[in-house]
């Protein structure tokens, strides 16, 4: 392991858009960051093949392009990103440690965790493919439902985060289907009524999708009732699912307090965590919002949080 001497002032662990953003306001504070990618550099967006609602960008600009445009302006400011996966992490500190690829160890004074969260998907090799050529399966309405006004569309789930989106995109589209798998709902007495009082909306209980239907783009979803096992094909546009996000923050259970799922705990109006030099950035600790903007906002936050702490530290 690396000794106190030779500690860097930060590791950032993750390369989303709060990553890159904590990255940036970190060389800019002469933090000479590392920054460790993880096993997908860029995150979520990586996935995502236009983004209309983040700032800068009046005609839009591709997920995986906006990373780079990032990662370049990280670099630009000294940035040093490293290709790896960090495997494990000691917070036992004061200078807090991190294994990469399950070899080396590195140490920092502070560390920004910009991990992220993954979507689950359904599974279906037709959700998937088309999914990663960008033809019309997506895990964000809020992101991607104004592709389909004026459309009809399906989203997959029961809980809160589905009924809230599937009211999101019934202002967009002209009919949503919903696809609860059982016979009930399980999200709140509130989001259910909205969802039942908004007259394009249609629920469908006790349905499965079999199947993502189209060659370039979403054309249809094969559809399954399974108590009576009718089938039917649904004539959609888009494919939406909201089955939940799984924080990819295993690797700091030992360590950091989280919630049930899995988000990080952090000190309300911080990046804090409640050990001393350890941060938290993006969808890690976000289950609200879960925007690319947001993310980039508590990246700054963590950034400056750090900074904070060195200083605090002398260490400069």
């Amino acid at each position: 392991m690396s000794n106190n001497d030779n500690a860097h002032k930060c590791i950032i662990i993750g390369s989303g858009p709060a990553g890159y953003t904590a990255a940036i306001y970190a060389a800019r504070a002469d933090m000479k960051p590392i920054m460790y990618t993880g096993m997908e550099p860029g995150g979520q967006l990586m996935q995502t093949t236009d983004v209309d609602n983040f700032p800068g960008y009046p005609t839009g600009v591709g997920g995986p392009a906006m990373m780079e445009d990032l990662k370049a302006q990280a670099e630009r400011f000294e940035t040093e990103v490293r290709f790896g996966f960090i495997t494990e992490v000691d917070f036992t500190g004061p200078v807090h440690k991190v294994q990469v690829d399950g070899k080396e160890w590195h140490s920092a004074h502070t560390i920004i965790i910009s991990t992220g969260a993954s979507a689950k998907w359904l599974g279906l090799e037709s959700e998937i493919r088309l999914r990663d050529i960008g033809g019309g399966v997506s895990a964000c309405a809020v992101c991607d439902g104004f592709f389909y006004k004026g459309q009809d569309v399906v989203i997959v789930g029961a809980g809160d985060t589905a009924a809230e989106e599937a009211s999101y995109l019934a202002k967009l589209c002209r009919k949503v289907y919903m696809l609860v798998r059982k016979d009930e709902m399980r999200a709140s007495k509130a989001m259910q009524h909205r969802v039942n009082s908004l007259s394009n909306i249609e629920v469908l209980y006790n349905h499965e999708t079999l199947e993502v239907l189209g060659d370039e783009g979403v054309t249809g979803a094969h559809v399954i009732n399974n108590v009576t096992k009718e089938e039917r094909v649904l004539d959609i546009t888009g494919f939406f699912v909201a089955i939940g996000h799984k924080p990819n923050t295993d690797i700091f259970k030992k360590w950091l307090a989280m919630d049930a799922v899995g988000y990080l705990k952090i000190v309300p109006g911080t990046a804090k965590t409640e050990i001393p030099g350890v941060f938290v950035s993006g969808d890690a600790a976000d289950k609200v919002y879960r925007q690319a903007v947001t993310a980039a906002g508590t990246g700054c936050m963590a950034a400056l949080d750090a900074e904070r702490y060195l200083a605090e530290k002398g260490i400069h």
